[in-house]
């Protein structure tokens, strides 16, 4: 159950006391989208937002994201420890042209939020106002991490590795993601694993070329490349248990410039999804033994490497627990959702859930009277979402963040 003070507060009516100026910002963000590591102009508007609030700002050399610190003026409630607690949202955009037709639309081509970042940047400026406004009531420290490079660049884990998470430690880490897929305002979560990892996977072949009317000459590689993407798919059906499951895609296959040429190597990249790291590294082994042994069956070389992009993200019960409690006590029963099983998109949050224990939960952004399960998904360019979502996101991360801060994870 949540404290007397806890439920006095009516959330709701404290975020739609910002919710014009979460709207204003989420739009111009929206309109001049930034990619990857490397997002001034993001940065500078969110700045801007927060000025005037008694809030500590750290940066790092690695990206120009950023962490605000608030320090709750409150004494420890019955003389308990001073927790620290961690909400993020992240900022950069992709690198596709929006197709939307809002007004505030995409002004520069080949760049579009379309993941929610816009709104996930904005709602936690809203919360950092909300909850800056009762700085003297707040017995801990609450830390806003603004982050860029969640596409595909690693952001989270360069800003911890510049310490941006180091002082203070946060003792719990919490995370929103919007989906048009889900109807408005409504939270959804699980225990446990929630997004896969990301993994690349990149093999060379290497035969010997001669003409395609005397094969037996030479040693094709096209023929070992076709067995082995054929083997890798075998290997997930019969070694990855159906309890802790793999996705493993071969996307691209290049050889050959030629019809009647016998090319000298084959290329094979692709793609690796796994929920937990005991099934990603079975991957790893299994895809390297794979591309050598079955490469040499065929008298070729096969050698393989991997990238290691994103770890699974995976939620502390505790963390799943907490934010289930808030939303139910503070929305009602019917504003939480329990994932049934998770999803093998990657995040990379799982960085910073690998390091602290929390949470990573979604919140629908259905537009009205949308079929939010037909809605153009996240990457689309013509993702659309209900920004009136945004009001619930920020009465969340208030009630979540002071939750923790009051009882830690009891």
């Amino acid at each position: 159950m949540m404290s007397d003070d806890e439920a006095r507060v009516d959330w709701d009516a404290a975020a739609e006391a910002v919710y014009d100026d979460v709207v204003a910002l989420r739009r111009a963000i929206h309109a001049e989208p930034e990619i990857g590591l490397d997002c001034p102009a993001t940065s500078a508007k969110i700045k801007a937002a927060l000025a005037g609030l008694p809030l500590v700002i750290r940066e790092g050399p690695s990206t120009t994201g950023f962490v605000a610190i608030l320090r709750g003026g409150a004494a420890e409630a019955n003389a308990g420890q001073r927790r620290t607690v961690l909400l993020r949202g992240d900022m950069d955009a992709l690198p596709i042209t929006e197709q939307t037709g809002l007004p505030f639309a995409s002004t520069i081509d080949e760049r579009m939020h379309a993941c929610g970042h816009d709104m996930h940047t904005a709602m936690l400026v809203g919360a950092a106002k909300t909850l800056a406004a009762r700085q003297e009531t707040i017995a801990g420290t609450i830390v806003f991490m603004f982050q860029p490079g969640e596409e595909g660049y690693g952001g989270a884990r360069l800003m911890m590795d510049d310490g941006l998470l180091a002082d203070p430690k946060p003792d719990a880490a919490f995370a929103l993601h919007i989906t048009p897929n889900a109807p408005s305002g409504l939270l959804i979560g699980r225990a446990g694993p929630i997004m896969g990892s990301a993994d690349t996977l990149n093999a060379r072949i290497v035969g010997r070329g001669g003409h395609a009317a005397q094969p037996h000459e030479a040693r094709d590689p096209i023929p070992a490349a076709c067995e082995i993407v054929t083997a890798l798919q075998v290997f997930v059906a019969r070694q990855v248990p159906v309890t802790d499951p793999a996705v493993l895609s071969i996307t691209k296959f290049q050889a050959g410039t030629a019809e009647n040429v016998v090319p000298d190597e084959a290329t094979l990249l692709g793609s690796l999804r796994a929920l937990s790291e005991a099934t990603r590294a079975k991957c790893h082994a299994g895809f390297k033994q794979i591309v050598e042994h079955v490469a040499a069956a065929h008298g070729c070389t096969g050698e393989a490497w991997i990238e290691d992009r994103f770890p699974p993200t995976i939620n502390d019960p505790r963390g799943t627990a907490l934010q289930q409690t808030v939303a139910t006590e503070v929305f009602g029963e019917r504003a939480w959702f329990t994932l049934p099983q998770p999803m093998t998109g990657a995040e990379d949050f799982a960085y910073v859930l690998g390091a602290i224990p929390g949470a990573f939960a979604f919140i629908g952004a259905a537009p009205e009277g949308s079929d939010f399960l037909a809605n153009a998904p996240l990457h689309s360019t013509r993702m659309m979402l209900d920004e009136g979502a945004m009001a619930r996101g920020v009465a969340f991360h208030c009630a979540t963040a002071l939750r923790f801060l009051e009882r830690g994870f009891d």
